[in-house]
């Protein structure tokens, strides 16, 4: 018989994160008493082995004894569930453990259900309705609807939905993160269908999304299916009833003992199990079937092949499945690798699906090892420093750069991780000024050299000052060596002086004077460029030495007198602004920085006392360039030429129309 397990079979992120917090106050004495409020998951193999380890279960009306009672010699530890609690009971532990310091909570509550009760606090006004889309019995159902300060309504299923009254109500509506995937789309349907105001959040757990799309598709392929979970499980049921639909012979079990006789028809078996389910009853079923089907000699060769795995151990794996949160690794041993995101990843940014692929080889250390859940927490990142603190302290005598990224700000200075290694970076040494802030470098990918090595603690100390002071004399000299006059370059205006403006060309600066910004007389740089400003430049001249450079800005095209030649002659038209009246004449603007001068004469077709009689500053006026002075810049213009033409033109089109009469008389 062909047995294959889906892959996402097994412990869920948010249940793992509670066994595992769990057994960890459990090893720690300074935790004291640990009390679990209610069943910690759905799972009694789990929930025996923690109380055999020493904790108790206890209720709601346990806690006020327990917090009276929680003293230095007899510290108290409550661990809420991975379900969650009400609003009221959470709260009222968060007030106890103010006011006893020896009164501790340890919330496991999973990020998923979390979500969901941040959403009804944020989300929901008192006359909104709270909508719930699961069993309202189960205790992540129970205490997701305290955190709604409006009416909560539970319903099971989409056909459920149709008999409740939504019409002209402001709903919100989620799901219990393990109801079945394909049902919820029914419900959002119908929701959308019965209320118009409906603001629905997918509130179903991602891992539960894939375990459900996974299982239907392995029960397709075989005979029997086997769904392993607690009986008060919901995420179990709703998997035994996805893969029911497609497989008749599917079977639900807590572990192997509730397993049916199996016959010898059954050729594929397929295996999966609920989020709140160990590896080590998974692991059971398998080797239980594997001996059934192929003898105990195989079953013996399959336990001698399986090595022991000890905590501290180097090993070698090969992955079998990615996860964003997660690796898991074939270890060849009696209990499966996992790598948590933190041992694997070095920040939170980073994608392990695109660094990792199935069948890739790792080597980690085996962090802890639980024969209980056969599951070994494996550490990439504890290998990889003892392998990559060597390549960084060989770099201290190579004064090879190396990259990483600032990760933490502390005293004294800031934390960059390269290659899994912390280096520390001096205040002094980060490039930041003195009154600068360093949390500027948080997140940031930096070049430094490392300057100081402790081989006997691992500790390394890398400067970034010395690689940017290093960068910038490569720069200069790079610049001082191509530099030459007319070559361009594009900068930013740095500063503004009554003289000029000084624009930073990339580490090294040059002056613009206020003489070569603008063509026309300005009184302040700032009339033409601002502090940031993007300029092109080029340089008039330079002096190595002394390291300064004159840049020029106002070029030929720019020149408003070639602007006006490339664009107007002798006898050409061009509507004019009177800029000035004098007693001789107007000046008219014929384009910005170029002026003509309309004489006195010029200014109508009959003789005037004075240019104001017929002309206002800002008038705009046609006027006809009657001369072109090149050498000393200087334009003629004249309207009455306009105006006598225009009469002739009258006088002319008179006469032809008088000839036009007689010639019909």
């Amino acid at each position: 018989m062909k047995i294959t397990v889906a892959e996402s079979a097994g412990f869920c992120f948010g249940v793992k994160r509670a066994v595992e917090t769990t057994y960890a106050l459990l090893d720690r004495p300074q935790s004291g008493k640990i009390c679990i409020l209610g069943h910690l998951i759905h799972n009694p193999h789990i929930l025996r082995d923690i109380e055999a380890k020493g904790a108790t279960t206890i209720s709601e009306q346990d806690i006020d004894r327990l917090a009276d009672k929680a003293s230095e010699d007899c510290p108290i530890t409550v661990v809420i569930r991975a379900h969650g609690i009400t609003k009221g009971v959470f709260d009222k532990l968060t007030r106890l453990t103010e006011h006893n310091p020896y009164f501790h909570v340890q919330d496991c509550t999973c990020p998923f259900v979390k979500k969901i009760h941040r959403i009804a606090e944020t989300e929901c006004k008192p006359d909104d309705l709270f909508l719930v889309f699961g069993d309202p019995n189960h205790p992540e159902v129970v205490g997701i609807g305290s955190y709604a300060p409006c009416e909560t309504l539970v319903i099971t299923s989409a056909e459920e939905l149709k008999l409740c009254n939504l019409h002209n109500k402001n709903v919100i509506f989620v799901s219990q993160t393990t109801q079945k995937l394909s049902e919820w789309h029914k419900c959002q349907k119908n929701a959308k269908k019965y209320c118009t105001n409906a603001k629905i959040f997918d509130t179903i757990c991602s891992v539960t999304e894939n375990r459900q799309a996974e299982a239907r598709a392995l029960a397709s392929t075989v005979d029997m299916m086997v769904v392993l979970g607690g009986k008060e499980s919901s995420n179990t049921h709703q998997l035994y009833r996805t893969a029911k639909e497609v497989c008749p012979f599917t079977v639900m079990a807590e572990d192997v003992t509730e397993i049916p006789p199996i016959s010898e028809n059954i050729l594929k078996m397929g295996i999966t199990a609920g989020a709140s389910t160990p590896d080590s009853i998974i692991q059971e079923v398998i080797k239980t079937m594997s001996e059934i089907y192929e003898g105990e000699n195989f079953a013996q060769l399959l336990e001698d092949s399986f090595k022991t795995l000890n905590t501290g151990d180097i090993v070698t794996g090969v992955i079998t499945s990615v996860a964003p949160n997660e690796l898991k690794v074939d270890l060849s041993a009696k209990v499966t690798g996992i790598v948590p995101f933190d041992e694997v990843a070095e920040d939170s940014s980073t994608d392990l699906t695109a660094i990792y692929k199935v069948g890739d080889t790792i080597e980690a250390k085996a962090i802890r090892v639980s024969d209980v859940d056969g599951v070994a927490t494996l550490s990439v990142k504890q290998v990889a420093r003892i392998t990559n603190f060597k390549k960084i302290a060989a770099a201290a005598e190579t004064g090879e750069i190396l990259e990483g990224k600032v990760t933490d700000i502390v005293k004294g200075g800031v934390v960059v991780t390269c290659m899994f290694t912390r280096v520390f970076i001096p205040a002094g040494q980060s490039g930041v000024p003195r009154d600068g802030d360093m949390e500027a470098l948080r997140g940031k990918t930096v070049r430094f050299k490392i300057i100081d090595v402790n081989n006997e603690r691992s500790r390394a100390v890398g400067s970034i000052r010395v690689v940017e002071r290093e960068e910038r004399k490569a720069m200069l000299e790079e610049f001082w060596n191509t530099i030459e006059e007319g070559k361009q370059y594009t900068g930013t205006v740095k500063s503004l002086t009554s003289y000029g403006a000084f624009v930073d060309l990339g580490g090294i600066d040059g002056m613009v004077h206020a003489s070569e910004l603008s063509w026309t007389h300005i009184k302040n740089p700032a009339e033409v460029v601002s502090v940031g400003e993007t300029l092109t430049v080029f340089v008039k001249s330079f002096d190595r030495e002394k390291k300064r450079i004159s840049l020029g800005y106002k070029t030929e095209e720019t020149n408003p007198w070639t602007i006006f030649t490339n664009t107007y002659a002798v006898d050409s038209v061009a509507k004019v602004k009177i800029v000035s009246l004098m007693p001789f004449g107007a000046f008219a603007q014929i384009v910005p920085g170029v002026d003509g001068l309309i004489h006195i004469s010029q200014i109508a077709d009959k003789k005037i006392a004075k240019p104001a009689d017929v002309l206002e500053v800002g008038q705009e006026v046609d006027a006809k360039i009657i001369g072109i002075d090149e050498e000393n810049h200087k334009v003629s213009l004249s309207i009455r030429a306009l105006l006598e033409a225009a009469t002739e033109e009258a006088e002319e089109a008179e006469e032809a129309e008088e000839a036009t009469e007689e010639v019909a008389e």
